[in-house]
């Protein structure tokens, strides 16, 4: 199925039936799928140096909620985090708002999201510093989702966590040496607390009914690679593949997921304008970064890493940039280069 032909159907159902929900991002993200590969879109003018066959090729959008779009983009992410990742057992830290949270969170997601980074980066450091755990500097790579495998809003940050640390004044790595990486139980209490507490400093109303005990979930995931794929497959994408949308007919579209705690595929069908909104609410405020490095894996700490890196006897591989796909000719199939682009006027619908 084709998201473009889904908007452009219900693109107006849409605006009606939530006009007063739909923010300007989520206009400009939908009409950037709209013309996504389309002339709308603007258009190259490729010629095979060979054969001398040219042909004018439609750009892609490149919104980073687009379902076609920013595969480059997500492996350029894998090589560079790659570039990063040390000989040792790695963690996986989730952290998720409370459902009594979520309003708040969709009417303020800069200010509460900028907060969950804020908190959940201050709750591990601290905890990896504690005598008690590590003792030590811990890196980290959050991403920021904001859904189900249903596609509802349910905002949380996946942290990925080297096990162990480094002590700078003692060029030393502290290696985690228990069955999981820190009390998630006590995690959660501090996570909690600190969330809260930024709240009232930044003058949030925080809802009646939060509850005592959140959730914070810590589990063992072996090497860092399979982790990091799994980060980016929402990285730089829409939340929904083409793929598992299965049928559009009479108003509804039906899409296809896998549930997580049976590992069945399972399908969901609402109207179309319904779809949509389902989809929008996930595209996050203009220029707000979804990926995060803390620690040692900052990119401001190179030299902390570049220690780590030693200590733990990494061999350091320069990290080549990924070229771009380019286009083939439809002839010879030789690499075509690029001789002009044109854009056309658009208007919204």
């Amino acid at each position: 199925m084709d998201m473009a032909a889904i908007i452009n159907q219900y693109y107006p159902a849409l605006k009606i039936k939530y006009a007063q929900r739909l923010l300007p991002g989520h206009h400009n993200a939908l009409n950037a799928i709209r013309r996504c590969r389309t002339p709308d879109a603007g258009e190259l003018f490729v010629q095979c140096p060979d054969c001398t066959h040219g042909e004018w090729k439609p750009l892609s959008c490149g919104h980073r909620s687009c379902p076609k779009c920013q595969n480059h983009e997500a492996s350029q992410w894998i090589d560079r985090q790659q570039g990063k990742l040390l000989p040792v057992l790695y963690y996986m830290a989730t952290f998720t708002l409370p459902y009594q949270l979520r309003s708040l969170a969709w009417y303020h997601q800069k200010k509460v999201y900028s907060i969950f980074f804020i908190c959940v980066a201050s709750a591990l450091n601290d905890f990896g510093l504690n005598s008690k755990n590590l003792g030590a500097q811990i890196g980290m790579t959050m991403v920021l989702h904001t859904h189900t495998r249903r596609l509802d809003y349910h905002p949380h940050i996946h942290v990925m966590i080297p096990g162990g640390g480094v002590n700078k004044s003692r060029r030393q790595w502290k290696k985690n040496k228990g069955k999981y990486l820190f009390n998630e139980k006590n995690l959660a209490k501090v996570f909690r607390a600190r969330f809260l507490e930024a709240l009232n400093k930044n003058k949030l109303p925080i809802p009646r009914k939060v509850p005592v005990e959140w959730i914070v979930d810590c589990t063992r995931v072996g090497k860092g690679l399979p982790t990091l794929k799994y980060l980016s497959r929402y990285l730089c994408r829409g939340v929904i593949s083409e793929k598992n949308i299965i049928s559009n007919h009479h108003g509804r579209v039906t899409f296809r997921y896998i549930e997580s705690g049976t590992g069945e595929t399972r399908y969901r069908t609402l109207k179309g304008e319904d779809f949509l909104f389902l989809i929008i609410q996930h595209v996050l405020p203009k220029g707000f970064r979804r990926v995060r490095d803390y620690g040692f894996l900052h990119g401001n700490a190179k030299k902390l890493l570049s220690l780590v890196q030693l200590i733990l006897h990494v061999i350091i591989t320069g990290t080549q940039q990924r070229p771009r796909p380019v286009f083939k000719c439809l002839c010879c199939k030789t690499a075509m280069i690029i001789l002009g682009f044109r854009q056309f006027a658009w208007e919204s619908g």
